[in-house]
């Protein structure tokens, strides 16, 4: 039985397992016949679904063809649209290349504060306590777009731009009118730009006119009106427009011209105004009434022609023209004026707390004797000789050995160009950089009497030649520098190496970069007139640092002291050995004397500097210094023309010398370091400096150095633990920082 019984069981099983391998069978071959008719599925939905497409293209194609045909041209019609779409190409390629060249200007809108320039309101104050002049949003933005008068505003737009508030920053039909009137007058009557272009180049561009920077002006405009409303850019215009004497905006110029405010100018007035916009300085009242009033009638006709008032309602104004304020002996030094400003801003910067209060007061360093005899000389050089020599521009800044700005002329006419030539334009220093190379020989164990040869020398193709094309053999350093011979100094550089000679002059004053050439000896490099004059005034300051300062003290609203020159600016550092200054000076003495510089000389006075000309006579240029005294003076043009071969002994030496002789008058002497005064000079101020100061050799940091220790300095500075001492705070960085602290301080 039992046997029975398992056999059942087997075949149970058997049988169940064949039932489940034809249900698995079954299932494999459902699934792949399933798969198979999914695909024939999808393959045939694809099919119809391109023919459907394919339908329905040919029939859209069909129909786009035969709406277009139409307008099929024939004739000279074709043609004209067929030029037509060929230039609608070259301008969608066009604008593509222009969209390129204007990228640089969007750089600057990237500012947070471009619409807020001028941050501090300023008043400035001469060295005595006489107010000189203003700077800041004290030119008066403060004053809401409401509350100017209608007829400023109508006659600013029926001067400049009448559509203003039709275009979009760009008035193209305006632009048409101005060519044609242009055209009919045949020459610049009207000008193409509108009030937006206008405010974008006195926000973001310079005044240069080149192409590129219509480029910009226009890509900017384009911007402004974008960022800004109509009302907006109006009131900015009106703020920012320069209207000439180093105002700018209506309400300053309303104050300066005829001192009130502009809530109260009259028709006439605010003609007057409007018509500073084209050529603030051609029209600006003060200098030169009769054409004021003349572009005033103008703005008057325009006023009617833009329909903003009748004939009857400006014949008052045509009768009765604007009365300026008497400006005749006002004679504001407005490039020194910038350039204080720009150190106002830079203090601020450092002395957190001169942020609290806006409105500033100033006494600064200008001697306003100095500052006029200055701009006398310049002119009157330029008046005199710029004819015969082709020179049409000059810069001059004067300065004391301890730094003080005693003077600054920026150029011939701020009103014509408000580009600060003393401080901002680089010009090559020809020879007048020579005595950097040679203090940098000095303190490489040459000396004054050192003789080298002065013979041709030839580097890698490059050979110099003397001015007088000849050759003196061999020669002391004191005869070639004060021979100005250019084979010395490149033999010099060629022995001590040029980048010693570059962080020389880094060390004595020179912000530009100098590039290390094999000419760099020769002055080729360009600097500031600043640079030079701070750099020259350490030889006559006996070896120690000068750095030029205008602010001597800082005052809030409230008449509290903010800052003081003598309190906060630290003592001057010593850079150069004293005995190394005293063989410089002899040499630069014996220049005056006996060498390239004697138009410079004055009696009684120990005088001492170095010429300058530059290739084709690009650039003349004096720079030198008694003990008292530095100044550098440089004449040339500002498009880099070549002058009637003016050297740097001719105006420039004679200017510095005429000054000198003006500013000596009644001066209490100071002697010239490590240099015996003149016979019968036995009275001489003590200069605080003395040949038997013990020094070692001076630090000689690069330019990259230089700059982090500046850094470095301007954060500590900034710190709440900034009135600790240096010991303090050499404390902090080490026993090895102080050379590098002093020297940055």
């Amino acid at each position: 039985m039992e046997e029975n019984s398992d056999n059942s069981e087997k075949q149970n099983v058997t049988e169940n397992s064949a039932e489940k391998v034809k249900k698995k069978g079954k299932e494999r071959s459902f699934t792949l016949q399933d798969l198979s008719q999914r695909m024939l599925a999808t393959d045939a939905w694809l099919d119809s679904a391109l023919w459907h497409t394919s339908q329905f293209l040919g029939v859209f194609f069909r129909e786009y063809s035969a709406f277009m045909r139409r307008f099929s041209l024939r004739g000279p019609a074709k043609y004209i649209a067929g030029l037509a779409s060929e230039g609608l190409t070259y301008c969608a390629f066009g604008f593509l290349i222009v969209l390129t060249f204007a990228q640089p200007a969007f750089k600057a809108t990237e500012r947070s504060d471009w619409k807020t320039t001028s941050d501090f309101s300023v008043s400035f104050f001469d060295r005595f306590g006489n107010p000189i002049g203003k700077r800041g949003i004290l030119l008066n933005d403060k004053i809401p777009l409401d509350e100017i008068p209608d007829h400023v505003i109508q006659a600013t737009l029926a001067t400049e731009d009448r559509r203003f508030f039709d275009h979009m920053g760009i008035d193209f039909v305006g632009t048409f009118r101005a060519m044609v009137a242009n055209v009919k007058a045949r020459s610049v009557v009207q000008g193409g730009s509108s009030i937006t272009q206008q405010l974008a180049k006195n926000l973001f561009l310079s005044n240069e006119r080149t192409l590129q920077r219509k480029i910009k002006e226009a890509y900017l405009a384009l911007w402004l009106e974008m960022n800004l409303t109509k009302r907006e850019i109006l009131k900015l215009y009106l703020d920012r427009a320069y209207m000439g004497a180093g105002t700018f905006g209506v309400a300053a110029a309303s104050e300066f011209y005829f001192g009130k405010d502009v809530r109260e100018i009259s028709l006439a007035e605010a003609a007057m105004l409007a018509g500073l916009y084209k050529a603030p300085s051609k029209y600006a009242p003060h200098k030169n009434l009769p054409s004021a009033r003349a572009r005033a009638n103008e703005v008057l006709t325009n006023i009617v022609q833009a329909g903003f008032m009748t004939e009857g309602q400006v014949i008052g104004a045509r009768r009765n023209p604007a009365e300026p304020v008497d400006r005749t002996k006002s004679q504001a030094p407005d490039h020194f004026l910038d350039w204080a400003f720009e150190e106002v801003k830079n203090l601020a910067a450092q002395y957190p707390e001169l942020s609290n209060d806006r409105v500033i007061s100033v006494r600064t360093t200008l001697d306003p004797g100095f500052q006029q005899e200055a701009v006398n000389q310049i002119e009157s050089t330029l008046r005199q000789y710029g004819d015969r020599y082709g020179v049409e521009e000059a810069a001059m800044t004067v300065i004391t050995t301890e730094g003080a700005v005693r003077s600054m002329v920026g150029g011939r006419d701020y009103d014509e160009s408000q580009f600060n030539r003393a401080t901002d334009a680089l010009r090559q220093p020809g020879s007048s950089f020579k005595p950097f190379v040679y203090m940098t020989a000095f303190m490489n164990g040459y000396e004054s009497e050192s003789v080298v040869p002065d013979r041709p020398i030839s580097i890698g193709g490059w050979s110099p030649r003397n001015y007088t094309r000849g050759y003196a053999g061999p020669v002391t350093l004191k005869t070639a520098l004060t021979k100005s011979i250019n084979t010395i100094p490149v033999r010099l550089a060629q022995a001590i190496g040029r980048d010693k000679i570059a962080t020389t002059a880094y060390m004595m004053g020179i912000n530009s970069e100098l590039k290390i050439t094999r000419a760099m000896p020769l002055g080729v490099s360009e600097v500031t007139v600043l640079d030079m004059v701070s750099s020259y005034a350490s030889f006559g300051a006996g070896g120690k640092k000068v750095d030029p300062y205008t602010v001597l003290e800082l005052r809030d609203s409230k008449g509290e002291l903010l800052y003081s020159h003598e309190r906060d600016a630290g003592p001057p550092l010593r850079i150069l050995p004293f005995e190394k200054v005293a063989m410089m000076n002899d040499i630069l003495v014996n220049v005056v004397e006996r060498g390239t510089g004697r138009r410079a000389q004055l009696e009684g006075i120990t005088a001492a500097g170095k010429t300058g000309t530059t290739q084709a006579y690009r650039d003349a240029w004096f720079v030198g210094y008694t003990g008292n005294l530095a100044a550098a003076v440089w004449y040339g043009n500002d498009d880099f023309s070549s002058t009637r071969r003016m050297t740097g002994g001719s105006l420039p030496a004679m200017t510095w010398g005429n000054f000198m002789k003006y500013a000596h008058q009644g001066l209490e002497l100071k002697a010239m370091p490590g240099v015996e005064p003149p016979e019968g000079k036995g009275i001489i101020a003590a200069n605080g400096l003395s040949d038997v100061e013990v020094t070692g050799p001076p630090e000689l940091l690069n330019r990259t150095s230089q700059q982090v220790l500046e850094a470095l300095g301007e954060r500590l500075r900034s710190l709440p633990f900034n009135s600790i001492s240096q010991s303090n705070v050499q404390a902090q960085l080490g026993s090895g920082a102080q050379a590098d602290v002093t020297y940055t301080r």
